[in-house]
């Protein structure tokens, strides 16, 4: 996996936001540096001197990104069930926790829900952690395991945190490494690079669950928008709509590099946006286990995308060229595993 292919694509989105000084590489506008600080079950990502978000590796039934903090301060992502009974949310999906990845089934074992037998993706190692410049990172080694603990696969990821302007970004690369026999994701469109976001920018209210203040609106790559963005491929996907009077949205990328690219989304009214190139039986309406995708044993598949919180609407944030940016962005050559 390569820790510093997101570095490589951070500093050309940085250079086009105009977020370099032109005083050399050392050279870091204090609001723009970002601090991670290693606590003990989880990291600290602060973007000049405020939280930005918190990489969660234990205490859950996976490792989360809790909480995301945009534009005005504002956070973007669902609080429940992190922070029960807050007052505007539904208390739905107890394993939509913020911002995630995961699926079912992986090699028949139910990683996504938890309801009976369920799988866990448990933290193993922090690999490394840079911080300090106008990006920091993290890379960690997960093991994915069934209910009774036999190892099913592991995982290696590097999430990368920046400033551009006033949106903020998470960029997330994991490999999944077929370590203990072959790894089936199934077809199924429960999954699976996946966040919940907060009740406003929902496309639509349920005030039998207290959810009164929804205003979101959505909008693909492909210029399909609404409900309508369900299942449908595309680049790009983003989420937007007013909160605390200021409007801001949540778009996310999918990188041209990944299997199945464009990727299909299971993106749903309630506010649950979800990356998933597996589901074709539910997407596409075609047989059940065509969108099955077996990594051999002993070998490794990777996937990487961009969380891009931004403030506005699609156009004025200017989403189009920020994907094509993050795209066209070279890869570099630093392994985490040289972390070990």
């Amino acid at each position: 996996m390569k820790c510093s292919a997101i570095g490589a694509k951070i500093g050309i989105a940085v250079l086009l936001a105009g977020g370099a000084t032109g005083q050399g590489d050392d050279t870091v506008a204090r609001e723009d540096q970002v601090t991670i600080e290693k606590l003990d079950d989880r990291c600290r990502v602060l973007i000049g001197g405020e939280l930005f978000t918190e990489y969660i590796f234990r205490g859950y039934e996976k490792p989360i990104l809790y909480p995301v903090i945009g534009p005005h301060g504002i956070g973007m992502t669902r609080n429940y069930p992190m922070r029960r009974n807050v007052a505007g949310e539904a208390s739905d999906h107890p394993h939509h926790k913020s911002l995630w990845f995961s699926h079912q089934p992986i090699n028949g074992v139910n990683f996504w829900t938890t309801h009976g037998k369920y799988g866990r993706c448990n933290h193993d190692e922090l690999l490394r952690v840079d911080n300090g410049g106008n990006r920091g990172s993290i890379c960690a080694k997960n093991r994915w395991v069934t209910h009774d603990d036999n190892v099913v696969f592991t995982d290696t990821r590097t999430m990368a945190f920046q400033s551009l302007g006033t949106s903020r970004v998470i960029d997330f690369e994991i490999t999944i490494e077929a370590s203990h026999g072959p790894v089936t994701f199934g077809d199924c469109k429960e999954g699976t690079m996946a966040i919940r976001t907060h009740p406003n920018l929902r496309l639509e209210n349920d005030s039998r669950h207290g959810v009164t203040t929804a205003n979101g609106q959505s909008l693909n790559s492909e210029g399909v928008r609404g409900k309508d963005v369900w299942g449908k491929r595309a680049d790009w996907i983003d989420y937007w709509g007013k909160i605390n009077n200021k409007v801001v949205g949540i778009a996310i990328f999918d990188h041209p590099a990944n299997p199945r690219h464009p990727t299909h989304w299971m993106a749903r009214h309630y506010g649950y946006i979800g990356a998933n190139p597996f589901g074709l039986s539910a997407f596409e309406g075609k047989p059940r286990g065509t969108g099955d995708m077996t990594i051999p044993a002993g070998q490794q598949m990777t996937f990487q995308y961009r969380f891009l919180f931004h403030e506005g609407d699609p156009q004025t944030a200017n989403i189009s060229q920020h994907y094509h940016e993050y795209a066209k962005a070279d890869e570099g050559d630093e392994d985490c595993q040289d972390a070990k």
